[in-house]
């Protein structure tokens, strides 16, 4: 039975263990499916590996590239490097997705919880929201009820407008079974998932296979650093600290350009700070005619 125990002495394990587990995991994804699979890539350092990973074993499995629109050009050319790639595209716009649900703030979570609270028609949802359960779980944090009367809308919907849906119009279409580059230690919701269903996902009402799931971002690195992998020039340099930890000089993470979750936690220069020597025009759009700028304010983040 795998539980949180298990789960940190398999991420202690050395890379080439790691490595073994995951072309188990990709072996057998493939061969349920027959072959019906496809790689979900981002063009991030995660599924950079994944996609190595997944084609020394099969070369022919296509990737898909979710172009939200939102993706640092860089990210964009580095993808189109890359053979046999289905670029798939959203069916709204970011600009119309915040106008219609709401901004991501905050977290994934939170912003779910407050888009719930103010648009529920149910007291006892409403109640469950501001004040939780008996455990006092799945509530809206203390810190961010203020939020609840935000003059803008805030939303979760935007990960699932566009990158799910698209993703998922693919599958129907085609019906091939996706490869995921998430790790588990990244969210308690992952490791919940991985504690559930392990990295395949054969049952699940979207079927997914995450053969990374135990590895940490040093594996990754370790990875990219021992096959000499290209990484988006986003990320900088690969180099090594003092401690012998891998690092990078550039950006540490390449999601969504104008996504707020998380960003009330980065130290400064935070991402939008870095956004403004880097890509000016990209930051003006960002700031003043999507109005990030006011809900930056709101929350007390500088930008």
């Amino acid at each position: 039975m795998v539980n949180k125990m298990n789960i940190t002495e398999l991420q202690k394990l050395p890379l080439h263990r790691k490595i073994g587990i995951a072309q188990a995991r990709i072996a057998e994804w493939y061969n349920h499916w027959q072959g019906q699979v496809y790689i979900a890539f981002s063009g991030g350092k995660d599924s950079t590996v994944l996609l190595d990973l997944v084609r020394k074993l099969y070369p022919n499995v296509p990737a898909v590239f979710s172009n939200t629109g939102l993706e640092f050009p860089e990210i964009v050319k580095f993808v189109k490097t890359f053979d046999n790639v289905k670029i798939v595209r959203p069916k709204i716009p970011f600009n119309k997705v915040i106008e219609k649900y709401g901004y991501p703030v905050v977290s994934k979570e939170q912003s779910a919880y407050i888009y719930e609270y103010r648009n529920t028609n149910s007291p006892k949802l409403k109640e469950l929201r501001l004040n939780g359960n008996s455990k006092g779980s799945f509530k809206i944090s203390d810190k961010w009820k203020y939020l609840i009367n935000a003059p803008f809308k805030i939303s979760d919907k935007c990960c699932d407008t566009l990158k799910k849906e698209p993703s998922e119009r693919y599958e129907k279409e085609t019906n091939r079974k996706p490869f995921i580059a998430t790790l588990i230690e990244e969210s308690k919701l992952r490791m919940s998932n991985y504690i559930k269903y392990g990295c395949n996902a054969f049952n699940n009402k979207r079927p997914t296979s995450k053969p990374l799931s135990l590895w940490t971002e040093q594996d990754i690195f370790e990875y990219i650093d021992t096959f000499k992998l290209p990484i988006a020039k986003i990320y900088g340099d690969l180099l090594k600290d003092s401690n012998n930890k891998y690092y990078l000089t550039g950006e540490k993470r390449t999601g969504c350009m104008f996504c707020m979750y998380g960003c009330h936690l980065e130290k400064e220069p935070n991402k939008f700070q870095k956004l403004a020597k880097s890509h000016p025009k990209i930051y003006d759009y960002c700031i003043n005619k999507l109005n990030i700028g006011e809900v930056l304010n709101f929350i007390n983040v500088g930008y």
